[in-house]
């Protein structure tokens, strides 16, 4: 089963990517929010052949490419995500905010690689690095996506930034992307302690 599951997790983003390419919401909102996810996916493929995640961190990198392939059918800000919305008496919709922070389980697959190639030496930069590489690439995302804003149709724009009146939006965002990363590398830290032992006495 663990052989198989990148390939059933392909499969099942496949099969979401062409159902929900199906009359978007906006094509070319849609097109804006799939092109880096597909682009993740597309280095996923081709480096697999070479070194293989763990099952875990596999699991872990599919919740942002699903969240992010539903965004980018409805636009992030018209997701139904109303009853969360409602339970917590929000005034908007935060489903931006959980795929913001599933950004960060990146950080897992980032500290498993770093200790599987023997990258770094130190238990302290094997959490740190993940951490600052996911809110180095949040900061790099937040700049592509006020640059489509002021470039594209005002609407795709607006879709696309998704801020949704709040001027602190990408700061937010960065900041979900940030908490992710730390939950992330907690649970590899939980998981692979006795080998993060080893590499500290090694």
């Amino acid at each position: 089963m663990r052989e198989r599951l990148p390939y059933l997790l392909l499969a099942g983003y496949l099969l979401l990517f062409l159902l929900l390419g199906i009359a978007p919401y906006d094509r070319a909102v849609w097109w804006a929010e799939n092109i880096p996810i597909m682009l993740i996916v597309a280095v996923l493929v081709a480096t697999y052949p070479r070194y293989r995640f763990s099952a875990a961190s596999y699991l872990m990198m599919a919740v942002l490419i699903v969240l992010h392939t539903i965004g980018g059918h409805f636009t992030f800000e018209r997701v139904p995500f109303e009853w969360v919305t409602d339970l917590f008496g929000f005034e908007r919709n935060h489903y931006d905010r959980i795929a913001h922070f599933s950004v960060g389980f990146y950080a897992f697959a980032l500290a498993e690689l770093l200790l599987e190639k023997r990258m770094v030496r130190s238990p302290l930069l094997l959490y740190t690095f993940p951490v600052f590489a996911i809110l180095s690439v949040a900061g790099l995302y937040e700049i592509f996506e006020w640059l489509y804003a002021i470039s594209a149709d005002a609407s795709a724009g607006i879709a696309v930034l998704g801020s949704q009146g709040d001027v602190w939006d990408a700061q937010k965002d960065m900041l979900s992307d940030g908490l992710g990363s730390l939950l992330a590398v907690g649970i590899f830290g939980w998981c692979c302690h006795e080998r993060v032992r080893e590499l500290a006495r090694s």
